[in-house]
């Protein structure tokens, strides 16, 4: 299961990175985001707090090399994905396609490293 470890690195990344950026510059990263409306910054904030600390799991997961929890990363970011879909759809607001497109590739690597895992096993 090294190739779908070394996919979540990606999710990592994108959960610590965001969730900083979230959490200590709200507006920039909505703007950066590509963001059509303004929300309350302590909404950011907290939404960005989450995303630090689910970063903080996903860190311990590789860490540790908890294979078991692999294909639950996949399952929670498909839902997750379902859910900006239907967010965009009713808000209209960009930001919710760019980060549907940064969860999305972070679904396909690790479902393409996680298909090649299994293969060689």
């Amino acid at each position: 299961m090294e190739k779908t470890r070394l996919s979540l690195y990606y999710l990592a990344s994108y959960l610590t990175v965001g969730g900083l950026g979230f959490l200590l510059a709200p507006e920039t990263f909505l703007k950066l985001f590509l963001s059509n409306e303004i929300y309350p910054g302590a909404i950011v904030r907290l939404s960005g707090l989450l995303l630090l600390a689910l970063g903080v799991l996903i860190i311990q997961l590789i860490r540790l090399k908890i294979k078991e929890l692999y294909p639950a990363t996949l399952v929670a970011r498909l839902v997750i994905c379902t859910g900006l879909v239907f967010i965009y759809l009713e808000s209209h607001n960009p930001l919710f396609l760019v980060l549907l497109g940064i969860v999305g590739t972070g679904v396909i690597f690790t479902f393409i490293s996680y298909q090649l895992d299994l293969r060689k096993q």
